[in-house]
């Protein structure tokens, strides 16, 4: 899988403290599809403004996948857009590191421009129990419930 990565995070003032290339590096190698995206990473006011503007929802969000529309273009799945501040955020709350935090937030962005969803209880157990098959298969575990 080709990942395109776009940082709108990062500035003068402002650094992602973790190795996030290094796991888009990990997803990119693992995932063997001849597929590529696109993945933008934003802070917390940008993801807020977009989940306002295409979901109808006014708080910010983890992550928001935007499937391409061309459909002579088999190849290009679509964007991704994950808030770094919500991987601080979420790692905390949820035990464990970032890293772990950004490859799940990757992988459940690229699982939903495959056309896996979550919004029915059927298609979550589906969609959740392919991203721990993945985050497990690269090596990605849940450091708080298994070993790394």
């Amino acid at each position: 899988m080709i990942i395109n990565l776009y940082d709108n995070y990062s500035s003068d003032d402002r650094r992602i403290e973790f190795d996030y290339k290094k796991i888009i590096e990990i997803v990119s190698n693992g995932i063997k599809e001849d597929k590529e995206v696109s993945l933008i990473l934003v802070d917390a006011s940008e993801i807020h403004r977009m989940n306002k503007e295409y979901r109808g929802l006014d708080r910010p969000t983890d992550v928001i996948s935007f499937e391409e529309d061309d459909e002579e273009d088999d190849t290009y799945l679509g964007d991704i857009f994950i808030c770094i501040d919500k991987v601080y955020e979420q790692a905390l709350a949820y035990g464990h590191s970032k890293e772990r935090e950004f490859a799940f937030l990757l992988v459940h962005g690229i699982l939903h421009l495959s056309g896996y969803d979550h919004i029915q209880k059927e298609d979550e157990i589906i969609m959740f129990a392919k991203q721990d098959e993945i985050l497990n298969n690269l090596g990605l575990r849940r450091e708080n419930n298994e070993a790394k």
